[in-house]
């Protein structure tokens, strides 16, 4: 199934896909809305199964969903690969014992948590999904949560990146693979 995509197609259609909102949600911030994407279950599917070619050699233990869109994208993903899915979240929304890793915001500071017993068969390697790789702080905490857990091979996927910013050096230099559909 996922051998006989044709990527060129799907990247084109998500690219023509994603609404643009200006100044959302401040001023000078030109916002990528995937909304149109998720109302169209045929594009919604082949990004899903795009995302799966790409991963295709890999061999995963578990996937991981950024707190909120990487739950889009990372739940469909997992159950297609027949992998557990875990969700790191802000915070004080998980509901059992956690580890909290904190990451500099530009102005400020933001924590995630994930569950201590995510990964109970010992799971090595991770993919972490989200929909989007801006600055990279969210993708750097989880894969410092991940790797806290005993995580040794970690990969990120998303949908979107905003290559300008840089985040995918950084992210690379501290030993995590980075995979990115679309790239501004």
């Amino acid at each position: 199934m996922t051998n006989l995509i044709n990527k060129s197609a799907i990247k084109d259609r998500v690219l023509n896909s994603i609404r643009e909102v200006p100044d959302f949600p401040k001023p000078g911030i030109n916002f990528k809305d995937i909304t149109p994407i998720l109302q169209d279950i045929e594009l919604f599917n082949d990004v899903t199964n795009y995302f799966i070619h790409e991963i295709s050699e890999l061999e995963l233990d578990a996937v991981i969903g950024i707190e909120s869109r990487g739950f889009i994208f990372g739940m469909p993903l997992a159950s297609q690969i027949k992998k557990s899915f875990v969700p790191v979240r802000k915070p004080g929304k998980l509901p059992a014992a956690t580890i909290k890793e904190t990451y500099i915001l530009e102005y400020g500071e933001d924590s995630l948590e994930i569950h201590e017993d995510a990964f109970k068969n010992g799971s090595k390697n991770i993919l972490i999904v989200d929909d989007l790789l801006a600055t990279g702080g969210t993708a750097l905490a989880t894969y410092n949560l991940v790797k806290k857990l005993g995580a040794e091979n970690v990969t990120l996927i998303t949908l979107i990146e905003l290559s300008f910013l840089g985040a995918r050096t950084k992210l690379e230099d501290n030993g995590l693979n980075v995979k990115s559909m679309i790239s501004y």
